[in-house]
């Protein structure tokens, strides 16, 4: 199955360690929709945003690994799933279930989430627009 990572999955490492089984495949671009960074755990969150998009990187997980990740984003309590396609393959996300106001990330999280754009080569300044809440 295919995997769409915007946050902390992007961190290859973390990610390799929470899914033994994912392949990062490559970096793509979830269009019309926009970064953000929400709820008591500062978290990294999508919504639709019309114009813009969401840098981040394609894996290829097992079910065992979609079970892990299951866990690990609190579905369907925290994150719910969300899919798309992108040329003709339909990509797995998750979303948070309820749209809190802003909050800014802890150093810690935007850390790894900064690792992650490094690992997948994504734009930093979009993730710096999704910080000024944009």
């Amino acid at each position: 199955m295919l995997y769409f990572a915007y946050g902390s999955n992007l961190h290859h490492f973390q990610m390799k360690k929470r899914c033994k089984d994912s392949v990062y495949l490559k970096k793509i671009n979830l269009k019309n929709f926009k970064l953000t960074f929400r709820s008591k755990y500062r978290a990294a969150d999508i919504e639709p945003k019309k114009k813009s998009i969401v840098p981040g990187g394609l894996f290829e997980i097992s079910k065992s690994d979609e079970k892990k990740l299951d866990v690990y984003e609190d579905f369907p309590i925290l994150y719910k799933k969300y899919y798309f396609y992108y040329y003709g393959k339909k990509v797995m996300t998750y979303t948070m279930v309820k749209k809190s106001v802003f909050k800014f990330p802890t150093e810690r999280y935007l850390n790894i989430v900064k690792k992650g754009y490094e690992d997948c080569s994504l734009e930093m300044r979009i993730l710096f627009k999704a910080l000024k809440n944009n």
